[in-house]
Parts: C-alpha cells; sequence; structure tokens
C-alpha cells in the first residue's frame, strides 16, 4: 500500500531577508493523521518555514503544494481558505471580549450590520466541542488559564474546518497537567485526520505526540526520521555534533557569601524565606507552580516591594524596590519573560545589550555611545550571539539568542550575583548548554547564580544546592549531590507547617519552621 498524499508540501523552499538565506532548501511533508514534529535550533529556520505555511511570507525558491497541487499562498486569508491553521507561541486573543467573540473573531455571523449572537454561540460551541472544551461561552477570554486560553486558539482554528493545524511551541507556559490535557486534543484531531505540524523544543513531548520528526539545522534540511528515533541521535542532527554533556556544570568549594536573604516577607506572595549564596556557587529554586519563587526573585532585584526582612549584597544591606541601586550594586535579572520584561523588542540588539550600564559608563550625562559599540561587539562575539548586526532589531533574533541578549547585558554590566528565572524555557538544546557555560562563567569568575527552573533535570544537573519552595515558603533545602526528582518533588508538595516542612527522613534537608505559609496570589512561578 502507498503512503498517502500529503496534505501540506514545502518542496525545496528557500527564503531570503537582504543577502541572508535563512531558509535554503527545505522540504517538509504533513500528512492527514500525523503528527509532524519540526525541530532544531534556535536560528534553525523553524518559524520561517511555518511562516511560509501560513502564507505570512512567501518562499523565493522552491514549491507549495496542497493536496498534491502546487499553490501559491499569498496571505493568511489564502491559507485559512485551504484550511491550514496556527496556534503562535504568543496567543493571539482579544482578551477583554468573550470566549465565544474569540472563537469567531474575523467570522462573526452578521444580517444587516448587526451581529447574530445565536449563531456567533452556537457556531462557537460547536468548535469547542470538537475539542472536549467546557466553558463559559461569555466568559472574557482574558480570565482563563493559559491552557484553556490555548484551548480556545485550537478551537477558533477548527471553526474555520481547519484540516491542517499548526502548532508552535504549545506547551511552552503550560505545567504537567495542562500539557496532557493538550496532548489529549491533540490525540482527538489525529483520530479526525488533522494533519498538524509540532514544534517543541522539549524532545520527551516530540517522542510521545509525534509520528515523525523533520530536523532542520542552519536554514537547512537535515532528514526525516520517526518520532521514536534515539534522543542523542536527535541532538546530533540538531547541532551536528554530539553533546557529551546536557549539564556541564563546574563545581567546586565556594567563597565568601555574596548575597543574604533574611524573613523575606510580602503578604500574600511569599513569607520567611532565608537563604545565602556564595560565591562559585549556583542554588537552584524548586517548587510547583504558584509557590512563589518568582515573587521572591523579583523582590531581590528591587522589581517588587515587600513587606519585612533584608536584603545583603557583601554584607551591605540593599534598599527595597529599588532595581537601580540592585543594579549599580551587582545584581543581575534574567526575567521569566524575556520579551515582556528582559527586553526592548523594538531596540536593536546594541541597544539592549547597553541599557544597564548606559549611566555607569556615560560622561556628564552624555552615553558613551562609542564605547557601547565596542563593549556589545565584545560581548556579543564573547555569548555567540547569531545577528546580522548589532544594528539588528532585537524582536528578529530567534528566543536562544534574545536570551543570550538579556544574559550579556549583565555580562557587559560586571554583575556579581546573576538572578535567573526559567534561563533556558524555549530555547533548544544546543543554546542550553550554551546557557550553561555561560552560567559557568559566572561562578567561574567569583560570581553567585540563584535559578529558578521548572526543569528538575536542570535543576538537578546545574546547581549546588537547591531551596525548594511550596505555598510561599521555604520547605527545605538539598545539597545537589544525591538529590532527586522524587526527594525535590516530595517537598515541593509538602505543606509547610511550625517547625516542620516535610515528613521525609531529614538527611541532607534543612527545614524550614514558622507560621502557616501564606498563599501566593500572583502569576505562576
Amino acid at each position: 500500500m502507498s503512503d498517502p498524499t500529503p496534505v501540506l508540501s514545502l518542496d525545496g523552499v528557500s527564503k531570503r531577508f537582504g543577502p541572508v538565506t535563512v531558509v535554503d532548501h527545505v522540504s517538509v511533508n504533513l500528512y492527514p493523521g500525523k503528527v509532524t514534529a519540526l525541530l532544531g535550533e534556535n536560528g534553525a529556520g523553524k518559524s520561517t518555514v511555518i511562516k511560509m505555511m501560513c502564507g505570512v511570507y512567501q518562499p523565493d525558491g522552491g514549491r507549495i503544494l496542497v493536496d498534491g497541487k502546487e499553490t501559491v499562498i499569498p496571505d493568511t486569508r489564502t491559507a485559512e481558505a485551504h484550511g491550514i491553521a496556527t496556534i503562535h507561541q504568543e496567543l493571539n486573543l482579544a482578551p477583554n471580549m468573550s470566549v465565544a467573540e474569540n472563537v469567531m473573531l474575523g467570522r462573526t455571523p452578521s444580517a444587516f450590520g448587526l451581529v447574530r449572537r445565536g449563531e456567533l454561540r452556537r457556531r462557537a460551541k460547536q468548535a469547542l466541542d470538537r475539542i472536549g472544551l467546557d466553558v463559559d461561552l461569555d466568559r472574557p477570554v482574558g480570565t482563563l488559564g493559559v491552557a484553556r486560553q490555548q484551548l480556545v486558539e485550537i478551537a477558533k482554528a477548527l471553526a474555520v474546518d481547519a484540516r491542517i493545524l499548526i502548532l508552535d511551541e504549545p506547551t511552552a507556559a503550560l505545567t504537567g497537567r495542562e500539557i496532557r490535557q493538550l496532548f489529549d486534543v491533540v490525540e482527538e484531531l489525529r483520530a479526525k485526520g488533522v494533519a498538524m505540524a509540532f514544534i517543541s523544543h522539549h524532545l520527551e513531548e516530540i517522542a510521545e505526540i509525534g509520528d515523525t520528526v523533520t530536523v532542520l539545522r542552519d536554514g537547512r534540511f537535515v532528514g526525516e526520521v520517526p518520532a521514536t528515533t534515539e534522543q542523542d541521535e536527535l541532538i546530533r542532527m540538531m547541532v551536528g555534533r554530539d553533546i557529551e554533556d546536557q549539564f556541564p556544570r563546574h563545581r567546586s568549594d565556594p567563597g565568601e557569601v555574596l548575597l543574604k536573604v533574611d524573613g523575606l516577607t510580602a503578604e500574600g506572595r511569599f513569607r520567611d524565606v532565608s537563604f545565602e549564596v556564595r560565591a562559585g556557587e549556583v542554588l537552584g529554586m524548586a517548587g510547583l507552580v504558584g509557590a512563589g519563587r518568582t515573587e521572591v526573585v523579583r523582590a531581590i532585584a528591587g522589581a517588587d516591594d515587600y513587606e519585612a526582612g533584608t536584603v545583603e549584597l557583601l554584607g551591605r544591606r540593599l534598599p527595597k524596590h529599588r532595581v537601580t541601586q540592585a543594579i549599580a550594586r551587582g545584581i543581575g535579572h534574567v526575567p521569566e519573560d524575556r520579551k515582556a520584561e528582559g527586553l526592548v523588542l523594538g531596540g536593536t540588539v546594541e541597544e539592549n545589550l547597553g541599557y544597564a550600564t548606559l549611566w555607569s559608563t556615560g560622561h556628564a550625562g552624555l552615553a558613551d555611545r562609542r564605547g557601547q559599540r565596542r563593549r556589545a561587539d565584545e560581548v556579543s562575539k564573547r555569548l555567540r550571539v547569531r545577528l546580522a548586526s548589532l544594528d539588528q532589531p532585537v524582536r528578529d533574533l530567534s528566543g536562544g539568542n534574545q536570551q543570550k541578549v538579556v544574559f550579556g547585558r549583565w555580562v557587559q554590566a560586571h554583575s556579581r550575583v546573576l538572578l535567573l528565572d526559567e534561563p533556558t524555557r524555549g530555547v533548544d538544546v544546543g543554546a542550553k548548554v550554551e546557557i550553561y557555560e555561560l552560567i559557568n562563567q559566572v561562578t567561574d569568575n567569583g560570581g553567585a547564580v540563584v535559578m529558578v527552573s521548572s526543569e528538575l533535570p536542570e535543576v538537578l544537573g546545574m546547581s549546588d544546592r537547591i531551596l525548594v519552595m511550596s505555598r510561599g515558603r521555604v520547605a527545605g533545602e538539598l545539597p545537589a549531590e544525591g538529590a532527586t526528582q522524587d526527594r525535590v518533588m516530595a517537598l515541593a508538595v509538602s505543606a509547610v507547617e511550625p517547625g516542620r516542612a516535610t515528613d521525609l527522613p531529614q538527611e541532607g534537608i534543612i527545614t524550614a519552621s514558622g507560621d502557616d505559609p501564606a498563599p501566593p496570589d500572583r502569576k505562576a512561578s
């Protein structure tokens, strides 16, 4: 029996921006009822490929075929007419509009200029029923959690009878349970014959949900293999080399205390948080969503206020809620959401690298533009940032290279303590290792790192000590050597009670004590 005809094929497509070729003779096939995973490092061309699939970009060479027939897709409307829909990593929803209105956005049924509310609700419910999402049609979509918003996006795509669904990093902001819910929907769509392209940096997700994997490297097609292919082989195809150690931590004897946090409290977010970090050390912060890790890091960085407790850097107390003072004293902060909080997307690479040092390197209130450019050039080369020029808008860089720019800002500022919040989120395996090497550079040079991560293998592999938080409190501390995911998770799910953090054996654990924890009310940490 011959293979079915692909519903969508990119046959040897190429795309150039000026003199730079970002996609070079790439071929991708999507089949009905199959999930094709698209894998590659940041900057490999994945985003450009999917934008050619959905009509945002047009190829400069090669062909696009729909149902085996050569087709031109000049815009997204034409893509929709062919049944192609895309779920982007940044959700494309109107938060103040209702669920039903979002599902039918751009296709609102009307008569004589008036919205047909009954028909709108009927069609929206029909699309939501296809993916098994039971939600109030009149509820503002912005009040839903990220996972449900993602499912509303899928329903929105199915409302146009999408038979080809492109999922771009759909799990990046989801918890484990939410990912499971999304994968259940993907399985249902697969059973109904929907062809899907799935982009993810998580190889275990690709193995679970994918049928085949198309691998790109440096904008070129490397190969198409089964999703059951060994991870080491996929990594080799993706980066062009073997990565012997995915967590290349350089461990050494810790030096003097650089950062001391004592009794930090912000009601409703975290309470009585205390810890120290020494020179040459990485302190990993683990915990479930909502444990308060992000909130603590933001308070230390001066981004948010707190009611009680102290933060000391090299024995000197830092003033509360003063970002400029924290930066001047040697604290660098890589936030959880690099695009919203870590970068000025409209600014150039040079500008983003230099924001933390504009004042300290200026003269008489004027920026040292020549010096800033020289330093930006040195740091971008040292961190191996892939860019066309320092004048390139930072929004045009891949996610991994954007993250390197945020890191580079603090390297350029010679920060002694780096606060890293989900430093490798949305970053491929090769770029992750490069970021880990940057962490090693900081600690090798006598700095210290506090690293918040939701990936337990990363916490275990790159930390010297692990601080576990639960419900806004410190549940316990473990030496990384000998720690296991089970022991970390046991602490993470524990209720911090007076005088007791966990009922586990106390070997290797420093427990917390104090009052009942305050439930955090900020976003997930």
